[in-house]
């Protein structure tokens, strides 16, 4: 009887068991947990399975997320709905599409990773639970298990330093504002964007709450921020600590680095942990990164460090793991080689382009990582910048040499590690389903072949596009072939960071090219590509009105396929002014400007790509006029400038994380290609007239004679650009997130105007 009842109980606590997948179920579509049957089966295999019971999908799973991503699976591949960042909702139909036969997947990469810390600041610094929420469910759709959650750190060490001796106003002169968090988190800023308000902190601690909870509902390990020896800049004269300076990063003062022979370390880093626990918990991982970036490490021993680093992290969890990004020099082999196999965790941060695991790039390190664990990551965005992009067979190649190269021996998963999301969908699908295809496949040496990738990529494709939209449609799939071919086929060699980098968001010069300052942007494909692309995915606009995905992705084709053409309009104008033909420059000049206003228009029919999702966003974590003021000149000025003015100009931040967005557009590159083209406009009516005395006017008045005349014959005019865009980072007036305008009208329209018949 006593056996009877301990069963009995032991059923009721399993049924009452959170289900988080039926709750994720209801979030995308009311009822639609109801046409789902889940089951999960304890096993060592990581796998999902498809099947069918009456009338009902069966998904079966050994873990939360893998039943999850099987009903993602189930959702592309079998009912032509693709949730995306777009799209976080979808009507389910009514009678679901059966599955005639049990479908199995199974994976040995048991670790899939989700997050770069540029992530947090560039894309996430001001969501709320809501927004929050529906990422959570999009990482469990697509495998993620190993999130990084740092939400909130910010209250960590901001009890930490209150209890070292700091006070309230050096705390947050210590900690950056909202937009910049990510850079103070890995030692490479502190202060700038701040100070921040006491109810942010309050917020933060909240919501990281709330995340780490759902987390732990799904079963994914979160990636908590472990302690790597920074302190503030000041803790050697105010502590007493023995410290290694920290250096510059872009012009920005680092914070310094606490020996480990200081025996304060374990006192300081025993302390942050304990704040750490006491606010969220302990984790199976932790995430440190020091020496980031050009970080110091000069009179650092580094084998000691890394051994004090793992050595209070374990004090907190003896299984802890630490998880260190793969990026550039680091994780320097003084710092981990002497680290036991199974304690680190190293993200290849940059896989698909420049691996340094052992295969050929300029990141290539000849040993790879060793005897330590790692994992192929996806990084894909640069500054959260917006374009078209991918790197599609590099991808597929670089993942099948895993599979036969023996450094890749340690590879336990995949990661996602964008330093901005919510754009490309089409790659983040690729790479999240690339664990879960037939082995057989990927494991066969003599596939790794261009013939092989082309004509799984083909393949792929075809099944994108009908998850994507619901069916099969021939001209969709030759424009998407046209760009899987072109620019999202980056190829090996071509090193550059991100998107290929929109014209029409650059500094203006007579010589523009790319936008940012690390970029490496070089031209690997035709702009024709992407304009016959536009015009055939348009061609077929009428038969998806309606079609969210599809409308989504007709802005973004048509926007980069004008923004292409931008390119191509620019060297014309700087042609003819070079040649002096003053009537073609104000021609071209004018077609230039008035392509920007009317991208300004396409964009500004979809909520993703208007101004105003940011700033709106940031103004609403606002209590007070002062908190929305605040949060909004950090919007602004991170997209734009990105710093002062030593930063921005010397340090080279300025338009790292430029947007082509809605708003930013009209009112903040407009105006510097207008004020530009004018420049050259005054400096070609000058050259062309003896008498200056009209020049003596206007913009010039009060300008010498010979100051004219130097004007006048001067190769390159100069424009204090940092000015311009310090008032707009100012400035308060707003900007609708409401969609305005229909899309697929203003696209035909564009296609006409500017990409039919050239």
């Amino acid at each position: 009887m006593k056996n009877i009842l301990i069963a009995f109980f032991c059923l009721i606590a399993v049924a009452g068991q959170a289900n988080p997948v039926d709750d994720m179920l209801e979030r995308i579509d009311k009822g639609a947990s109801k046409k789902f049957k889940i089951q999960k089966k304890d096993s060592p295999v990581d796998f999902f399975e498809l099947d069918q019971a009456g009338s009902k999908i069966v998904v079966r799973g050994n873990t939360w997320v893998n039943i999850a991503t099987g009903i993602n699976w189930y959702l592309k591949h079998y009912a032509g709905i693709h949730i995306s960042w777009n799209n976080p909702k979808a009507k389910l139909p009514d009678k679901m599409p059966s599955v005639n036969k049990p479908e199995r997947h199974t994976t040995e990469l048991k670790l899939r990773y989700n997050f770069n810390y540029c992530t947090f600041s560039y894309t996430m610094a001001f969501w709320d639970w809501k927004r929050w929420e529906q990422e959570i469910d999009w990482m469990a759709l697509h495998g993620v298990n190993l999130p990084l959650a740092v939400v909130g750190e910010e209250c960590v060490w901001a009890n930490m330093l209150s209890k070292l001796g700091y006070s309230d106003k050096e705390i947050k002169d210590f900690i950056a504002g909202p937009a910049f968090l990510a850079w103070w988190e890995m030692n490479n800023l502190e202060g700038w964007g701040g100070p921040l308000p006491t109810s942010w902190f309050f917020q933060q601690e909240a919501l990281q709450k709330q995340i780490l909870k759902r987390m732990h509902e799904w079963e994914m390990e979160p990636v908590l921020p472990g302690y790597s020896g920074m302190v503030p800049s000041n803790a050697k004269e105010k502590l007493g600590l023995n410290v290694a300076d920290g250096g510059i990063w872009n012009g920005y003062t680092r914070p310094t680095f606490l020996q480990p022979t200081d025996k304060k370390f374990s006192e300081i880093a025993s302390l942050y942990y304990q704040e750490l626990t006491n606010l969220y918990g302990k984790a199976n991982y932790y995430s440190m990164d020091p020496f980031h970036e050009g970080g110091n490490i000069i009179g650092v021993d580094l084998d000691a460090s890394g051994k004090a680093i793992m050595r209070e992290m374990k004090k907190v969890n003896h299984k802890a793991v630490w998880v260190i990004q793969g990026w550039a020099e680091n994780p320097r082999n003084e710092l981990i080689g002497n680290l036991p196999e199974g304690d680190l965790l190293i993200l290849d941060l940059f896989s698909e382009c420049r691996p340094k695991w052992g295969i050929a790039s300029i990141f290539q390190s000849d040993k790879g990582y060793g005897h330590h664990q790692w994992l192929m990551c996806l990084l894909e965005n640069f500054g959260g910048n917006v374009g078209l992009h991918g790197r599609m067979d590099q991808l597929l190649s670089n993942f099948m040499q895993t599979k036969t190269n023996p450094m890749a021996a340690h590879l336990k998963g995949i990661g996602f590690t964008m330093e901005g999301s919510e754009n490309n969908p089409v790659m983040f699908e690729l790479m999240s389903e690339l664990p879960w295809i037939d082995d057989t496949e990927m494991k066969n040496p003599q596939n790794a072949t261009s013939a092989f990738v082309s004509s799984f990529k083909k393949q792929w494709i075809h099944d994108y596009c009908f998850a994507r939209y619901g069916t099969t449609d021939a001209t969709i799939e030759e424009a998407w072939m046209i760009l899987a071919n072109s620019i999202y086929n980056c190829p090996a060699g071509n090193n550059q960071q991100g998107p290929h980098e929109s014209i029409f968001c650059a500094r203006p010069s007579q010589n523009s090219y790319q936008v940012s300052s690390w970029s490496k942007m070089s031209n690997y494909y035709d702009p024709d590509d992407t304009r016959r692309a536009a015009l055939l995915f348009a061609s077929v606009a009428e038969k998806y009105r309606g079609n969210n995905n599809y409308e989504y992705d007709l802005v973004d084709i048509v926007r980069q396929a004008l923004a292409d053409q931008g390119r191509v309009q620019y060297q014309q104008t700087i042609a003819a002014y070079k040649s002096f033909q003053r009537k073609a420059f104000d021609l071209n000049s004018r077609i230039f400007l008035s392509m920007i206003i009317d991208q300004d228009r396409l964009l500004g029919t979809r909520p993703e790509f208007r101004l105003g999702h940011w700033t709106e966003a940031a103004k609403r974590r606002g209590l007070t006029k002062g908190e929305k003021e605040l949060y909004e000149w950090n919007a602004r000025v991170q997209i734009t400038t990105w710093g002062n003015r030593i930063c921005a100009d010397t340090g080279g931040l300025h338009d790292y994380a430029h947007k082509e967005w809605q708003g930013l557009l009209k009112d903040f590159y407009l105006n510097r290609w207008n004020t530009y083209f004018k420049a050259l406009k005054y400096q070609m009516e000058a050259k062309s007239k003896p008498d200056i005395e009209k020049l003596g006017s206007g913009q010039y008045k009060g300008l010498t004679t010979d100051e004219l005349f130097k004007l006048a014959v001067e190769q390159e005019v100069k424009i204090d650009f940092y000015d311009m865009e310090e008032k707009w980072t100012r400035m308060n007036n707003v900007y609708s997130l409401e969609p305005d305008g229909d899309a697929i009208t203003i696209a035909n329209e564009i296609c006409k105007k500017y990409l039919e018949n050239k």
